[in-house]
């Protein structure tokens, strides 16, 4: 049966792009956080910290480098008939809270109905990736796999849920550790049909018991 599918509006409007600083600007700025949390930058310990910090966020950050859009460019359409639906879950990251600049860390569960096709299913995964290494909120990362599935593949319905724990809760602030924080997007039929709701929980919770 046909469904509408309609394409989800960006979050935010487009910005300019950002004046990326030096290597050497990114160190400096690490030395005085460094300091301002009461350590000095030059005993033997912290010395190199610096130049490890810089490198470690280009690689906790690789997201802001990479587009979704050509990871889900490659579109199988020869899948026999096939169109029902196809869920890859528990795929686990770990991004950084945009507020805060500390981690949260969970997994993510994502389920389609084909229309024009399907993708490599760890084209998927990659997707996650690319959207958790950035500064993010939960919401806001959940949307951004969602529209960007959408975009490139127009199912006819899509389901994503985000199960994760906030380090911003657990090591500052209200310091609940444990507490977990769940986020859910629907499109197509998932929005359109409770049943398939259900049917898209009832797999999740399958593997659970």
């Amino acid at each position: 049966m046909d469904a509408v599918v309609k394409t989800l509006k960006p979050r935010k409007p487009a910005r300019a792009p950002v004046v990326r600083p030096s290597r050497a600007e990114a160190e400096a700025a690490v030395r005085t956080l460094i300091a301002w949390a009461g350590d000095d930058p030059t005993r033997e310990g912290l010395i190199d910290t610096p130049k490890r910090v810089a490198k470690a966020y280009e690689e906790i950050f690789s997201g802001y480098s990479k587009d979704a859009s050509e990871v889900l460019s490659t579109v199988f359409r020869d899948v026999e008939g096939y169109d029902d639906l196809v869920l890859v879950q528990d795929i686990p990251f770990h991004s950084h809270c945009e507020h805060h600049m500390v981690p949260f860390v969970g997994v993510a569960h994502i389920a389609y109905f084909p229309q024009d096709g399907v993708v490599g299913l760890s084209k998927l995964a990659r997707v996650v990736d690319i959207f958790a290494r950035r500064l993010q909120t939960q919401e806001t990362m959940t949307a951004e796999i969602t529209g960007a599935i959408d975009e490139a593949l127009h199912p006819r319905g899509i389901a994503v849920m985000i199960e994760a724990e906030h380090m911003c809760m657990s090591m500052r602030g209200i310091q609940k550790q444990g507490a977990s924080t769940t986020t859910c997007q629907f499109t197509g039929v998932f929005r359109d049909d409770p049943a398939e709701q259900v049917r898209f929980f009832s797999l999740l919770n399958s593997r659970r018991k």
